[in-house]
């Protein structure tokens, strides 16, 4: 959730209190008297909570609700929780964190002040100003990351829900979050993740991305690949333990986990070679590039596309998940009617994805379709043939109409055919 202007879209905007306004003394972190804004309410989760007039989505719950699975895990395990919601805007996520995550501190921080009355009054719902838990600010993410880095003032969970594919809030927010602690980022650059801004994608994540029949997995990817290199300057390391997609936006969030050093198993970080001839992926490691050609052979030109560096691992901690959806379960958000039904599928399709075996990418059953020239297969179907065949498959999170396997292609064109004669 964001407030649509400048101050939250981009941190080389100025703010009031910049050296060009000399006359306001820095205002960023001192307690701020309500601002009063019209507003309407809205209900999540059974909270009721103002938005005024900052950037809502109904559609980005589910993002919220997993990110508040999260830091209530890490709260279990650690026994203290401090979240910085470094774009809170109306203030819903910090308001979640601490009534179902039971956070002990929340920095609620928005660049629009215009936004304080609205994110007081939320946080006011839950707890008392006074009681300590929570504090507001107002300043552009990188500055108040740096500025409690600076104090040493860390945190456990830091939620940065930024605009497009900004990124520049990495290097700040991997100083400022614990080790061991989570780092819950975001982008919302779809024209990148397409392919359709390699130069782009280059400059905010160092991956140049063409266009692949995946590309909403390639927009997780290439952020997750975006924080690896960050952290690796540092002598860092991050894990995903989970990566969501949603349409609406589009929206690329991922959970990631802070570590110093070197993986203990080597770094999925690499380049992904497709081959529009015979559709066949593989993962090109930085040795062979340069040197690696589609097993096919093929001979029509520019037909092998590279993409990268970004990260080739898997998307999810299966274990992990499985404690979401097991709290999840215990707070009564499993079901079978509506949004219950859907973060239950979403867990359980999650959990599926995290199968090692699994390559990166997905296959469209539409693709397969077209280069068997069949009727496209029914999905059940087509799974069922595959795990009989000995292959690991799993439908995927991202498109209903697709499954991740590490059938080759031209096997699951074969499987398509073989069905359609059936």
């Amino acid at each position: 959730m964001r407030s649509l202007c400048p101050t939250t879209l981009s941190s080389s905007f100025q703010p009031k209190n910049s050296p060009e306004n000399p006359i306001r003394r820095p205002f960023n972190l001192r307690p701020f008297t309500a601002i009063v804004c019209s507003s309407h309410h809205e209900t999540e989760r059974g909270f009721k909570f103002e938005i005024g007039d900052t950037f809502f989505r109904h559609e980005s719950a589910t993002g919220r609700d997993l990110g508040v699975l999260a830091a209530a895990l890490y709260k279990k395990s650690n026994d203290k929780l401090r979240v910085l919601d470094a774009m809170c805007g109306c203030g819903i996520r910090s308001l979640r964190y601490l009534a179902e995550a039971k956070a002990d501190f929340v920095l609620a921080n928005d660049a629009n002040e215009d936004c304080n009355g609205v994110i007081v009054s939320n946080l006011s719902t839950v707890s008392v100003e006074d009681e300590g838990r929570w504090k507001v600010s107002h300043s552009i993410a990188n500055r108040v990351l740096a500025e409690k880095y600076v104090e040493r003032e860390f945190f456990d969970f830091i939620d940065v829900d930024s605009f497009g594919s900004d990124s520049s809030f990495f290097r700040c927010a991997l100083d400022t979050v614990k080790l061991g602690g989570l780092l819950y980022v975001t982008s919302t650059d779809g024209f990148s993740s397409g392919g359709h801004r390699p130069n782009h994608s280059l400059a905010a994540y160092g991956s140049y991305i063409r266009p692949l029949p995946y590309s909403n997995e390639i927009g997780l990817r290439m952020l997750i690949g975006g924080a690896i290199r960050e952290a690796a300057v540092l002598g860092y390391y991050v894990s995903p333990l989970f990566s969501y997609y949603s349409y609406h936006g589009p929206v690329f969030r991922v959970l990631l986990r802070l570590n110093r050093g070197k993986p203990p198993h080597g770094i999925h970080y690499r380049f992904i070679g497709y081959c529009e001839s015979c559709g066949h992926s593989q993962a090109i490691s930085w040795d062979k590039l340069g040197q690696t050609r589609c097993p096919c052979g093929s001979d029509v030109p520019d037909s092998f596309v590279v993409s990268g560096p970004m990260w080739t691992g898997p998307l999810h901690c299966a274990s992990y998940l499985t404690e979401m959806h097991t709290l999840a379960g215990e707070w009564g958000w499993l079901g079978d009617d509506g949004m219950k039904s859907d973060l239950d599928k979403l867990l359980q399709r999650m959990i599926d994805e995290s199968d090692p075996n699994l390559p990166f990418g997905y296959i469209q059953l539409d693709e397969i379709a077209s280069r068997a020239k069949v009727n496209s297969p029914r999905l059940l179907t087509i799974t069922s043939v595959i795990q009989q065949e000995g292959y690991s498959v799993s439908r995927s999170h991202i498109s209903n109409s697709a499954i991740k396997t590490n059938c080759p292609m031209s096997e699951c064109i074969r499987i398509a055919k073989e069905i359609q004669n059936v």
